[in-house]
């Protein structure tokens, strides 16, 4: 009841659902919309369990996530209290930080170093639980604002790399930009869209990239990106790992030189070599790479707006299926009159 009534005298809304998955899978919605971190308090036992399917979720996504968990009480731990289980053992491999408070007085500093570690790099997925004994006590109060939890400065790119960067972009003819999801989490969405159009340079997104170049601009693409991909001679590949997505590099030509921008070194090996490497600020790396005027790209983006248009002009017949059962891509055109141009749409899929 304390989180409740302090929430209440700060004027933090609470929201209240049926289950703990939902809760959290909320959560992790909030903080993917407004890249403010998303708080969820869960109880004990089952109600921490039931949220650890959001949490992988979010950790994966690298969604900025708080998750507050009850626990039976530190005074009678091991004696069989209601829904008594260690939670951080099983939560710490989902999060970047997992830690049970350990007294009253030590909570605001918990939940301080919880909050810093969602809006790290890599951000993610912080836990804390609560004893409900240390919940009920006291605790001196500091009478200070916690930790500020703002997006956390990073240090340039290597000075080398960009310049290798930069030699590759100006000499390419069939360049492309793959991005991903760390553009959004990087606040770099500016940046990428002003690289894309004034070097000339189509892009692809997945993930939370989608949408930052918007879909009805002459250099988004869809639909040619396995042509674009294959055949380009360099590709800049920010903020989203070579994992399946990408065919663990695959999906590129064997020719094709990679640049791989991102917020941090991943944790995995890239699958295939890369010809520069920028780690760091996502806003400096790419206006940086804004610099490399090269030959004109115009007839590299009118031959894949060729593919995508006839790949499109493909899909009338499905877009116009009145079989029973339902195709989706029917569905897909009775929305696409309807949504307005900025609205967020949740897909999922599945054979």
């Amino acid at each position: 009841f304390s989180i409740y009534d302090g929430c209440r005298s700060e004027g933090i809304r609470l929201i209240d659902t049926r289950h703990e998955q939902t809760a959290a899978f909320a959560a992790e919605g909030w903080s993917k919309v407004t890249r403010v971190p998303g708080v969820v308090a869960l109880t004990a036992g089952p109600g921490v369990t039931n949220g650890m399917s959001a949490m992988a979720a979010a950790q994966q996504n690298q969604s900025p996530m708080l998750v507050l968990g009850g626990r039976a009480p530190a005074l009678r731990w091991g004696s069989g209290s209601l829904q008594e289980i260690d939670h951080v053992p099983f939560v710490a491999p989902l999060a970047r930080y997992a830690v049970t408070a350990g007294s009253p007085g030590a909570v605001g500093d918990r939940v301080d170093d919880a909050l810093r570690a969602t809006v790290g790099a890599p951000s993610g997925v912080a836990f804390v639980d609560f004893p409900m004994d240390h919940v009920f006590g006291e605790a001196h109060d500091r009478d200070e604002p916690g930790a500020l939890t703002e997006l956390p400065s990073l240090p340039p790119p290597d000075g080398a790399a960009v310049e290798t960067a930069v030699q590759l972009l100006a000499g390419a003819e069939r360049p492309v930009i793959m991005a991903g999801t760390n553009v959004w989490w990087g606040h770099a969405e500016d940046a990428l869209l002003h690289l894309a159009e004034t070097l000339r340079i189509p892009v692809f997104a997945n993930g939370m990239a989608r949408g930052i170049v918007g879909a009805d601009r002459d250099l988004a693409f869809s639909r040619a990106r396995s042509k674009a991909l294959a055949q380009a001679d360099v590709a800049l590949v920010v903020g989203v790992p070579m994992d399946f997505r990408l065919g663990f590099g695959g999906v590129f030509g064997a020719e094709t030189r990679l640049v791989v921008a991102d917020r941090v070194r991943p944790d995995r090996e890239h699958p295939r070599a890369v010809a520069a490497e920028l780690y760091g600020d996502l806003t400096g790396s790419l206006t940086a790479l804004a610099t490399a005027a090269g030959p004109d790209h115009e007839p590299w983006i009118g031959a894949l707006r060729t593919v995508e248009t006839a790949a499109r002009a493909a899909e009338a017949a499905e877009l116009a299926d009145d079989r029973t059962p339902l195709h989706p891509m029917r569905v897909y055109a009775e929305l696409m009159p309807l949504l307005d141009r900025d609205a967020i749409v949740v897909i999922d899929a599945g054979d």
